[in-house]
C-alpha cells in the first residue's frame, strides 16, 4: 500500500513504504536520487532485516526527513528540499499491508538503519571514501538513535542531523570540527578553538568550573581536564557542518512571522503598505498597495523576504531612501508616512542620512535584531518621534511580535486598533504541552485572532476551547508552513470569558512555541481597557536605575487594583519580571492615578534591554477611579462685581457608567527598549541605596505623634532596609536644609519591614514645645507645630534621600508642666553644667580653707607644747 501526500515545495513530502525485501536477483536501483525542480526524488531508506518490528520506527523516519526538508530548504535559501522518499521494510514485518518492492534493495539504499553499533556507539555517520566534493556511500543510523528521544539532547534534532549527514553523502562535504585536535595556533601565535564559524561562542571549562583560557593552555598544550563548552543558542549563521545541534534564534523566521501577522491582522484597513529590503543597497519588493481586503493583505505577505543576504555590508540609508521613493511616487512627499525599519547589521554610515530623515516628515519606528545592530539606530526614532524596539536572539522571545503589535497608524482611534490580549513564548519539551487561558472581556471581541508559531517541522497539536466549550483544532487554523504560523480568526464578536488553549509539542525534540492573541473594541460607545508601557528615559548609566511606567485606563479613567507585571529581557541574561505598583510610594509618585511604576536596576550586561508589560484584572465592579487624575484648571463658581454676586454656570457633571466585569480582563503591551551602559563585568559591591520615602504622614494623638509611610527596600524599592533615621524640628526650613542637625528620635525598637509594607511608628511629643500663646478666652495654652522627616539606611550604611516633610500640630493642656524646645534644652543643659561646676569649685574652696585652718591650729598647738 502506498502512503503519501501530493504537495508543492516545502509544504509536505510524499512517502512510499514498501512491503518486502525480495531476493538478490532484483538489485537494480534505477536512476537513484534525482533533483527535479528543486526537489530530491527517489531517496531510499532501508531497514536492516535483523531489526525487529517497531511501530514507532517508520513515523520517526518520516518526521526526521520532513524536518530535514524544512531545515535544508531554509539553509539553502529556498533552493532544495526532499520531495519524496521510499522506506524499505524487512520481510519479517507483518503489522501492515505494505506495497511490493520493485527494483529497490538494501544494498543500494542511501540511508540504512541497523542494530549494529560502531566504535562511537549511536553516532550517526556517513561512509565517505572519496575526496572533497565526491558523493559518499550511505548514511548510517542506529535503531536507538531513531527511537530514543533522549539522544536529541546529545546530537540535536534528528532533522538537523540528517541534513548534516546529507551534506556528507550528496555533496562530499567534510566535517568542520576535529575531535582529535580541538585547538590550533593561528597566525598571531594564539590558541584558538577549532570551530566554524569563529562567531560561535562558549567558555573554557576546567576541572573546577568555568575558567579563563590561560588556565587551560600552558606552553601551547591543552591541560588535561580542560574543554570548550558552547552556548546552547548562537547568533552565528553557519554551523551545519560543525555542530548541527546548536540552536539559532533564526532572525529571518521571527521577522517573517511578525510581519505576516502585522500585515494580516494589525495594520488598519485602507492603509497603504509597501515593502523594501536592503544590504549594501536598497531594493523595492512591493510598491505601496492599499489594503482593502484579505486578498490585498495576502498579496503583500507574498512579497516578504525569504532569504538573508550573504553580504556583510549594511546600508540603512539605502533602505530608507527606497522607502522615501515609494511614498514620494504616490504622494509627492514623504510627509505623514510611517516606516518600520528592522535590521540586525551594523552601519557606521547611518549618520549620513540623519538630516534627510529629519526633514522627510516621516515617522520611523526602529527594531534592533540582536546585539550586533547599529549602535545609534534608535536615533532615527528619536529624530522622527517613532517607537524603538529591541529583539533579543532568543527563540522563545516574543519581542518581535510584540513590537509589530504595538505599532499603529497613530490616528488615536482606539476603536479601529487591535489590542493585544496575550503574548507568551516558552521552550516546550518533547511530548509536553503549553497550556494557558486568556480572557476576552466585554469591551473587546471583534476581529479576534489567535496566532500560534513554532520552530521545527509541522505545527504542534492545537486545541482551543471557547467559554461555551466549543473546540477548535489545528485543522481549523490557517497554516503557513513556510513561516511556521497557524492563525485562527473568530468571525463576529468573540464570546466573552475564558478561552483555554493547549499546544502539544509532537516533535521529538524541545522547541519554542508561542501564542499571540489580539482583538478589537466590541462597541464604539464603550472604549476598551488599554495599557501603555514606557520607560523614563532612553538610556541610563550604572548604577542609576530605570523607572518603568504602565498607564492602565479605560478611556480617560484610571483602572485601579490591577496586577501589572513588567518583563525585561537583555541579549544574554534570563528575563527579569517586576511587579509595578500604583500605591504612591517608591517610584510611584501619585497613588490611584492608574499609572503603575517601579524602579529597575537588575542590570546583567551592557547594551539594549526590551520591555513588555502584562496587565491582569480580576472581576470587580470598582475597577475605575471616580475621577480623572491630573492637574486640572480651576473651576471658579462665581465673582463679586460692584458688590453684586454673579455666579457662573454650574460645573457640568458627567455620569460615569461602569459595567460589572464578570471575567476581568488581560492586556499585553511592548514598552520598547532602553540602553544601559557602565555595568561592571565582575560582581560589584552594593551601590544601590533604599529609595526615597515619599508618602510620610504625621497625625497627632494627645501628647503623641503617629507616623505612617510605605517601607522602602534594601536596594531602592526591593528587599528590606536595615534601619530608619527619623528627625524632628520646629522649623520647616531647618529640617529641609539641615536634616542632620535636627532632633533625632529614638528608633531602636523600629525594625523595617519588607518593601511595600505599611509602616507605623509612634513617639512622645514631650521633647518639643513652641512656648505659650494667649488664647481669646484669656487662658494660656501650649501649642506645638513640629516637622518630621525620615530616611532609610541599608546594611552597608547607604542612605536614602530625605523623605517628604510631614507636620503635626499639638495642643498641650495649660496645667501641664512647661516643656522646652531644642534651644531651651541646650540652654538648660549649659546652665545646669555651669551650676555643677560652680558647686564643685565651691566645695574645693571650702575644703581647702578648712584644711588650712586645721593645719594652722595644729601648728600653733605644737609650738605651745614646745615652749
Amino acid at each position: 500500500m502506498t502512503h503519501g501526500d501530493s504537495a508543492g515545495p516545502v509544504c509536505s513530502l510524499k512517502f512510499v513504504t514498501l512491503l518486502v525485501v525480495l531476493g538478490p536477483e532484483l538489485l537494480f536501483l534505477g536512476a537513484g536520487v534525482q533533483l527535479q525542480e528543486n526537489g530530491y526524488n527517489g531517496l531510499l531508506v532501508a531497514i536492516n532485516p535483523q531489526v525487529s518490528e517497531d511501530q514507532k520506527l517508520i513515523p520517526n523516519i518520516k518526521e526526521m526527513i520532513t524536518e530535514a526538508s524544512y531545515y535544508l530548504f531554509n539553509a539553502t535559501k529556498r533552493r532544495v528540499f526532499f520531495r519524496n522518499i521510499k522506506i524499505l521494510i524487512p520481510a519479517t514485518w507483518k503489522a501492515n499491508n505494505y506495497s511490493k518492492v520493485k527494483q529497490e534493495s538494501y544494498e543500494k539504499a542511501n540511508v540504512i538503519v541497523t542494530d549494529w553499533y560502531g566504535a562511537h556507539g549511536d553516532d550517526p555517520y556517513t561512509l565517505q571514501y572519496r575526496g572533497c566534493g565526491k558523493e559518499g556511500k550511505y548514511i548510517h543510523f542506529t535503531l536507538d538513535f531513531l527511537l530514543n528521544d533522549d539522544l536529541t539532547a546529545v546530537y540535536g534534532s534528528r532533522g538537523r542531523v540528517f541534513v548534516h549527514e546529507w551534506a556528507h553523502l550528496r555533496w562530499g562535504v567534510f566535517d568542520e570540527y576535529n575531535s582529535e585536535k580541538p585547538f590550533y595556533v593561528n597566525g598571531q601565535n594564539q590558541i584558538k578553538v577549532t570551530r566554524c564559524s569563529s562567531d560561535i561562542t562558549g567558555i573554557f571549562l576546567c576541572e573546577r568550573g568555568p575558567c579563563p583560557q590561560e588556565n587551560c593552555i600552558i606552553s601551547k598544550i591543552l591541560q588535561e581536564g580542560c574543554m570548550f563548552i558552547y552556548n546552547s543558542t548562537q547568533n552565528a549563521t553557519a554551523s551545519i557542518m560543525f555542530m548541527q545541534s546548536l540552536s539559532s534564534a533564526d532572525r529571518l523566521l521571527q521577522l517573517q512571522q511578525a510581519a505576516e501577522f502585522y500585515l494580516m491582522q494589525i495594520v488598519e484597513i485602507h492603509t497603504f503598505v509597501g515593502i523594501a529590503t536592503f544590504n549594501s543597497k536598497g531594493t523595492i519588493r512591493a510598491q505601496l498597495h492599499q489594503i482593502n481586503n484579505d486578498d490585498d493583505r495576502k498579496l503583500l505577505v507574498s512579497y516578504l523576504p525569504t532569504t538573508v543576504s550573504a553580504e556583510a555590508e549594511t546600508s540603512i540609508c539605502s533602505g530608507l531612501k527606497k522607502g522615501f521613493e515609494m511614498v514620494e511616487k504616490l504622494n509627492g512627499k514623504a510627509f505623514g508616512s510611517v516606516m518600520i525599519l528592522v535590521t540586525s547589521g551594523d552601519d557606521e554610515h547611518v549618520t549620513n542620512c540623519f538630516l534627510t530623515v529629519l526633514s522627510s516628515g516621516s515617522t520611523i519606528h526602529t527594531i534592533a535584531l540582536g546585539s550586533s545592530a547599529v549602535k545609534n539606530l534608535e536615533e532615527l526614532s528619536h529624530l522622527t518621534g517613532g517607537l524603538k524596539f529591541f529583539v533579543p536572539d532568543k527563540s522563545n522571545s516574543n519581542s518581535m511580535l510584540d513590537a509589530f503589535s504595538r505599532i499603529s497608524s497613530g490616528t488615536g482611534n482606539i476603536f479601529q486598533q487591535h489590542i493585544q490580549l496575550e503574548s507568551i513564548g516558552e521552550y516546550v519539551k518533547r511530548h509536553h504541552q503549553l497550556k494557558n487561558t486568556v480572557t476576552v472581556d466585554h469591551s473587546v471581541g471583534n476581529d479576534t485572532t489567535f496566532l500560534v508559531t513554532w520552530q521545527t517541522s509541522g505545527p504542534p497539536e492545537i486545541v482551543l476551547f471557547d467559554p461555551n466549550g466549543r473546540k477548535y483544532y489545528t485543522d481549523d487554523f490557517t497554516t503557513n508552513l513556510a513561516f511556521r504560523t497557524a492563525r485562527l480568526w473568530i468571525p463576529g464578536t468573540a464570546k466573552p470569558g475564558l478561552w483555554t488553549y493547549t499546544l502539544n509539542n509532537t516533535h521529538h525534540s524541545p522547541q519554542a512555541l508561542k501564542v499571540t492573541v489580539t482583538s478589537g473594541a466590541s462597541r464604539s460607545a464603550m472604549p476598551p481597557a488599554t495599557v501603555e508601557a514606557f520607560v523614563e528615559r532612553d538610556s541610563t548609566h550604572f548604577p542609576h536605575p530605570v523607572t518603568i511606567y504602565a498607564i492602565v485606563r479605560k478611556g480617560f479613567y484610571p483602572i485601579l487594583n490591577a496586577t501589572v507585571t513588567a518583563t525585561i529581557e537583555s541579549e544574554t541574561a534570563d528575563p527579569v519580571t517586576l511587579k509595578l505598583f500604583d500605591d504612591g510610594a517608591g517610584a510611584d509618585v501619585i497613588k490611584n492615578d492608574g499609572i503603575y511604576s517601579r524602579y529597575f536596576f537588575s542590570f546583567a550586561v551592557n547594551g539594549r534591554y526590551s520591555l513588555k508589560v502584562h496587565v491582569n484584572h480580576s472581576p470587580s465592579i470598582s475597577a475605575l477611579a471616580h475621577s480623572i487624575p491630573g492637574s486640572h484648571a480651576m473651576y471658579v463658581p462665581g465673582y463679586i462685581t460692584n458688590g453684586n454676586i454673579q455666579m457662573n454656570a454650574p460645573r457640568k457633571s458627567v455620569g460615569r457608567r461602569e459595567e460589572e466585569q464578570k471575567w476581568g480582563f488581560s492586556r499585553i503591551s511592548s514598552g520598547g527598549s532602553f540602553l544601559v551602559l557602565g555595568v561592571p563585568a565582575d560582581p560589584h559591591p552594593d551601590v544601590f541605596p533604599p529609595c526615597k520615602i515619599i508618602d510620610l504622614e504625621a497625625v497627632k494623638s494627645e501628647e503623641e505623634v503617629t507616623l505612617s509611610w510605605t517601607a522602602p527596600g534594601e536596594d531602592f524599592d526591593q528587599g528590606q532596609a536595615n534601619s530608619y533615621e527619623i528627625r524632628v524640628s520646629k522649623s520647616l526650613q531647618n529640617i529641609q536644609d539641615d536634616f542632620n542637625n535636627a532632633i533625632l528620635v529614638n528608633t531602636s525598637k523600629l525594625n523595617p519591614q519588607q518593601a511595600g509594607t505599611k509602616e507605623i511608628f509612634t513617639f512622645s511629643s514631650e521633647l518639643f514645645t513652641n512656648g505659650l500663646e494667649h488664647q481669646p478666652d484669656g487662658e494660656t495654652q501650649k501649642s506645638l507645630r513640629i516637622y518630621v522627616a525620615i530616611r532609610a539606611v541599608d546594611r552597608n550604611s547607604l542612605k536614602s534621600a530625605v523623605s517628604n516633610v510631614a507636620q503635626a500640630s499639638l495642643l498641650i493642656p495649660p496645667n501641664s508642666a512647661p516643656v522646652f524646645a531644642r534651644d531651651d534644652f541646650m540652654l538648660k543643659g549649659v546652665l545646669t553644667a555651669m551650676g555643677f561646676i560652680g558647686i564643685i569649685c565651691l566645695i574645693i574652696v571650702v575644703t581647702h580653707c578648712v584644711l588650712n585652718r586645721k593645719t594652722r591650729a595644729d601648728k600653733k598647738e605644737n609650738e605651745t607644747k614646745l615652749l
